[in-house]
C-alpha cells in the first residue's frame, strides 16, 4: 500500500511513551503492562531518540541470562541501534523493513529528528486489514449494481 506512514499516525492515539535510561528494567516492563504497548523510547538529554527498550530486549538480555529486572538499567539493555521511518514512508514500505529487521516497532520521525510516534506491527496490520475490507464491501457493492 503506498499510503503514507504519517496518515496512519493520525488515526491512532499517538501518546509517545518515555522512560529514562537509568531507570530499571523492572519499572520499564510495568510502564509497558500499564500502558498495554510492547516498547518503550529512550531519549538523550536533548530531547532525541537515544534508544528502544522492547519485550524482545527484556526477555533476551535480562529473563534469559538470570539477571534481577529491578537491578539492571534500560541503558544496559536497550536497542541502541535504532530503526525509524519518516511520515513519508508507505504502509508496504514498513510492513518490509519490519520484516525485513525482524522488528515490531518503528519510531517515526520528521525531518529534524522529532519523534511524531511509534507505528507497531499491529497498527499496519489492523490497517491493512481494514483497508481490504472496505475494498471488498466495495467490490461487493459494484458487483450487485448498487455503487
Amino acid at each position: 500500500m503506498s499510503t503514507p506512514i504519517g496518515q496512519l499516525l493520525m488515526r491512532k492515539d499517538n501518546e509517545i511513551i518515555t522512560i529514562a535510561s537509568d531507570d530499571t528494567v523492572f519499572n520499564a516492563v510495568k510502564l509497558m503492562d500499564e500502558k498495554r504497548i510492547g516498547s518503550l523510547l529512550i531519549l538523550d538529554d536533548a530531547g532525541k531518540l537515544a534508544g528502544i527498550f522492547s519485550e524482545r530486549d527484556c526477555f533476551r538480555k535480562v529473563v534469559l541470562e538470570g539477571k534481577p529486572s529491578k537491578d539492571v538499567l534500560v541503558c544496559d539493555v536497550m536497542t541502541n541501534k535504532i530503526i525509524y521511518v519518516t511520515s513519508d514512508n508507505t504502509v508496504d514500505e514498513c510492513m518490509s523493513l519490519m520484516t525485513e529487521k525482524r522488528i515490531r516497532h518503528l519510531p517515526v520521525i520528521d525531518g529534524e529528528d522529532k519523534i511524531l510516534g511509534v507505528i507497531s506491527s499491529g497498527d499496519l496490520v489492523k490497517y491493512v486489514a481494514n483497508e481490504e475490507d472496505f475494498l471488498i464491501q466495495n467490490l461487493e457493492k459494484y458487483i450487485q449494481g448498487s455503487l
